[in-house]
């Protein structure tokens, strides 16, 4: 029979674990809700406990740097390269070390490094299913953006082979799924990007006409179309 006292000290145990734990879980469930102050707080709360510290840096990275994609504080820009330079990312699962490649190519898109951007979110679209639902189109919209920003600071020849490795990916993407908006819009404009007008304005036409078939986000994408 286990005395009573090590019961005591075993349940406090689990009852301190659990709640070390549930501080991780809560950062991501705020960061997942856009609340980015409290997941701010939660991650760092749970980055105090060793065996959380490289999960909660990640979770704590991305959140700096969604607010300050909304405020445009440099301080959480440098607070969230600090927190990614920090992380073991031998020590992370999976899904986070996807996460951390995320924030890493965020972190780079914000410094006006946008073929670095391009590079690092790269990496992550082969692993991005590991993430949730609906992140590969909004990653595969960062890359292509970042792609699209590096082509309008370059010469003439790298822009045009910045939006042909654009239009080849879409093609891809499309071939995988019809019906990606993302991957619908980038193609007409990779192909304008090409200096491909024909199929640019072919592509758009189709587009806009296979909008609806995406639900609700083919309103936007008649739009920017």
């Amino acid at each position: 029979m286990i005395p009573r006292c090590l019961v005591f000290v075993l349940a406090a145990g689990l009852s301190v674990a659990a709640a070390q734990k549930d501080a991780l879980t809560r950062s991501r469930q705020l960061y997942n809700a856009l609340q980015y102050d409290a997941a701010i707080a939660a991650a760092e709360e749970a980055r105090r406990q060793p065996a959380l510290a490289n999960a909660a840096a990640v979770v704590l990275a991305r959140a700096l740097l969604e607010r300050y994609r909304e405020d445009g504080d440099a301080a959480d820009l440098s607070a969230a390269r600090g927190a990614i330079a920090h992380t073991d990312a031998a020590a992370l699962g999976p899904r986070d070390r996807v996460e951390l490649t995320l924030a890493l190519a965020e972190s780079f898109y914000f410094d006006d490094r946008f073929g670095a951007a391009a590079e690092t979110f790269e990496l992550a679209l082969p692993r991005i299913d590991l993430v949730g639902p609906g992140a590969r189109e909004l990653v595969l919209d960062w890359w292509a953006g970042s792609l699209d920003r590096q082509a309008q600071l370059s010469p003439e020849s790298a822009r045009r082979s910045s939006y042909a490795r654009v239009l080849h990916r879409m093609e891809d993407e499309l071939a995988r799924a019809d019906n990606s908006p993302v991957a619908i819009y980038w193609l007409a404009a990779a192909a304008a990007g090409t200096d491909d007008g024909e199929r640019a304005w072919s592509a758009a036409q189709a587009g806009w006409v296979r909008a609806p078939q995406s639900g609700a986000p083919g309103t936007k994408l008649r739009a920017d179309l």
